[in-house]
């Protein structure tokens, strides 16, 4: 059988040569620029006709991203491709899940129809499950949600031997537990309040017990890094051990690495699925996994 076609569009290219490897695909050559008034040019060098193509791209900052998407999956299937599926390691627009005011856009919701009429599947990461269950409530395609949780655990479990885990919000329960227990780690989870993107309360368990050890503060996404940094100031004043901040999807808005930083981490991790000098933590494999499981998949 003719291998799969990976096509690693652009803000991926740290894993493209891994996750082509473990899917046994080649790496098509394209040819990608904007036009002097900022329209996207795209052109297949590699033929996708008669090949299973896989588009890799990332979806952080996605405004700029997707129309690129879009048109390598397209023009893939106009070319003749056999299926087209897209592997985004980083999944956006799944925030606005609810009308919290008249009038507002359901972007999740409008966007995973883009995606749906552009692509066979999709494979990503923990995306940020809220208000859907699965990605199946929004999604009309094959979705699967891979979990970094067995990745992020065994992390913890090689670098910080006295770790007692920290989740954000209630939330966070569960998916914080199953870390802790692969980890073979306690756990503690914060009680949060946010009035908006920058402004937000978070109430700290009693952590008298946990002086001596590690704390190791885990969440889905690190964006503006608010909670995380009002956490690692409480941590400080209570004369904590500095903490580890180890977040799935690193998006750093504005200089909130920095400002994790200045507010006493003592290290900062990510997992691969947006590129940062953060990365520690490879979930190439099981997108890989994932995403073989679909390419095989009849259309």
């Amino acid at each position: 059988m003719t291998r799969p076609l990976l096509v690693a569009l652009a803000g991926s290219e740290h894993m493209a040569e891994g996750l082509a490897r473990a899917i046994g695909a080649d790496v098509a050559q394209i040819e990608t620029r904007r036009f002097p008034d900022e329209e996207v040019y795209l052109r297949y060098l590699t033929d996708p006709a008669g090949r299973r193509v896989v588009v890799l791209s990332p979806l952080d900052r996605p405004d700029g991203r997707i129309l690129p998407l879009l048109f390598a999956a397209h023009a893939a299937r106009d070319l003749g491709a056999a299926s087209v599926g897209l592997v985004a390691p980083y999944l956006a627009y799944m925030r606005q899940d609810h009308r919290f005011h008249p009038g507002e856009a359901i972007t999740s919701a409008a966007f995973a129809r883009h995606l749906s009429a552009a692509v066979d599947w999709l494979v990503t990461v923990d995306p940020h499950l809220h208000r859907y269950k699965a990605l199946s409530d929004i999604y009309s395609v094959p979705a699967v949600a891979a979990h970094a949780a067995p990745e992020i655990a065994r992390w913890i479990a090689r670098e910080v031997k006295d770790a007692v885990l920290i989740g954000p919000d209630a939330e966070s329960k569960q998916w914080v537990g199953e870390v802790a227990a692969l980890a073979g780690a306690p756990y503690e989870v914060l009680q949060k309040q946010r009035r908006g993107d920058r402004d937000v309360e978070v109430s700290m368990p009693d952590l008298e017990r946990w002086r001596q050890s590690t704390p190791v503060l885990v969440d889905d996404i690190i964006s503006s890094g608010e909670t995380m940094r009002m956490t690692l100031l409480h941590l400080s004043g209570m004369g904590l051990k500095p903490a580890v901040c180890i977040g799935v999807h690193g998006i750093f808005a504005g200089d909130a690495y920095q400002a994790l930083e200045r507010a006493g981490a003592g290290r900062i991790v990510t997992a691969n699925t947006v590129a940062h000098e953060s990365n520690g933590i490879d979930v190439t494999g099981i997108l890989a996994e994932a995403a073989g499981r679909l390419i095989e998949r009849p259309v």
